[in-house]
């Protein structure tokens, strides 16, 4: 996108060595094997491009936030049997919102909106994932992965108010289902290392009256404060039963509220009014004749999606009228149909141009009167879908990280 950098980058700085001393690093700051795919390359943005960007998720995350009548809908999209009691603040803690590069009317490359979600990505991974490629390959130090100009430093201490407020960090846990078996552990340790939290495992906490407790080096301390990584249908697949019901009335603290999984997500698209949305009606209302936005007859131009799942499991492309007609009739106000959107491959690669979907991660401190973008996430790909899970046997694709000109560091061109 930088074409200087970018040229640079693949003819000088990029070799397999230097691929394999990123990798290593990662690992070895990570304290785990990083087993998902990682890009070979960064991706270097026009901070210009990324402040658009995220200046359109901050729009579309308040045309939900501040609507009452979008508020009360969502509502419905929580199952009563996880709605978490005391759901406060009345925004998210994290915010992340993916969106796709397309070509607009005018040949200008405009943002189309993926999908959105109030709920933690890898806030500390990234960070190390965009330091590594600076350093593995001799990048200009000028280069940066924080918006606003924010150091290091800087970043990691809005993270702190964000996740551990003004608790002791002894009594806040990062709290997953087998946190040792997810791909996200390198991540879980990053926040280990930095802000001195526990990644608990939440079928191993306990209750005992309005507390919940978990096992620090043979002791029993108190959660005061909940990171929560969990996801609820990964709870229902792997048939997890935590000690607590999530519907009790708890002495503890949620960053990243789990209702806002649910308010937040998939379930918003029809309701958000802006260029970069694509068409989008819930698949009930699509049976009934109903939804403002007009969906493509052409089914080649559709997917059905359920409105929540894990890692893209369940999308369909081009579902047939069979597809769609085995979906029982009670379960169709859980699935989404939504007009599919062609990435323009703006990466240049040895391997061909490649498609880069670009994940705007915010945050949200108590106390804060706005969300901030903070840092991004990219996701390289030349196949249907720019999960790294299906982009196999490729190279050039995967994982990677934004960089761009640090506002307070001009880079020499």
């Amino acid at each position: 996108m930088i074409p200087a950098l970018r040229e640079r980058f693949n003819r000088e700085q990029f070799s397999a060595e230097r691929y394999a001393r990123l990798l290593a690093r990662l690992d070895q700051v990570t304290r785990s094997h990083v087993e998902f795919r990682v890009a070979e390359t960064p991706c270097f943005f026009p901070i210009e491009l990324l402040d658009g960007i995220a200046e359109t998720g901050r729009v579309l995350t308040h045309q939900l936030i501040d609507s009452p009548e979008y508020l009360h809908r969502s509502e419905a999209a929580i199952p009563e049997r996880y709605r978490v009691p005391n759901e406060n603040p009345a925004h998210p803690h994290f915010m992340t919102i993916d969106f796709g590069l397309v070509c607009g009317e005018d040949g200008s490359l405009m943002p189309k909106l993926v999908e959105l979600q109030a709920f933690p990505s890898v806030f500390g991974y990234q960070d190390v994932l965009a330091q590594a490629y600076v350093d593995a390959y001799d990048l200009d130090p000028g280069l940066t992965s924080h918006f606003g100009g924010r150091t290091e430093a800087e970043y990691w201490q809005m993270l702190r108010r964000t996740i551990v407020a003004d608790h002791d960090p002894e009594n806040v846990v990062l709290l997953e289902i087998e946190p040792e078996s997810q791909k996200t552990l390198p991540d879980f340790h990053v926040y280990e290392d930095r802000l001195g939290i526990a990644t608990v495992d939440i079928a191993k906490v306990r209750k005992q009256g309005r507390r919940l407790y978990y096992t620090r080096q043979g002791r029993e301390v108190p959660i005061h404060r909940i990171f929560n990584r969990a996801i609820v249908d990964e709870l229902e697949r792997k048939r997890v039963t935590p000690a607590f019901d999530y519907r009790d009335e708890l002495d503890v603290e949620w960053a990243g509220h789990p209702n806002g999984y649910f308010r937040i997500s998939k379930f918003s698209i029809p309701y958000l009014n802006h260029p970069s949305v694509p068409a989008a009606v819930f698949l009930d209302d699509w049976f009934a004749g109903r939804g403002e936005r007009r969906i493509p007859e052409d089914r080649s131009r559709i997917l059905l999606k359920p409105l929540y799942s894990f890692a893209g499991k369940g999308i369909q492309f081009a579902p047939t009228d069979a597809d769609l007609n085995a979906i029982p009739p009670a379960d169709r106000n859980l699935y989404l149909l939504q007009e599919r959107v062609h990435f323009e491959p703006v990466i240049a690669t040895p391997h061909g141009a490649t498609q880069a979907e670009i994940r705007i991660m915010y945050l949200w401190p108590d106390g804060d009167p706005e969300m901030t973008a903070a840092i991004t996430l990219v996701r390289l790909g030349r196949g249907l879908m720019m999960g790294v899970d299906h982009n196999r046997n490729q190279e050039w694709i995967g994982a990677s990280a934004a960089l761009f000109q640090n506002v307070s560091s001009p880079i020499s061109r």
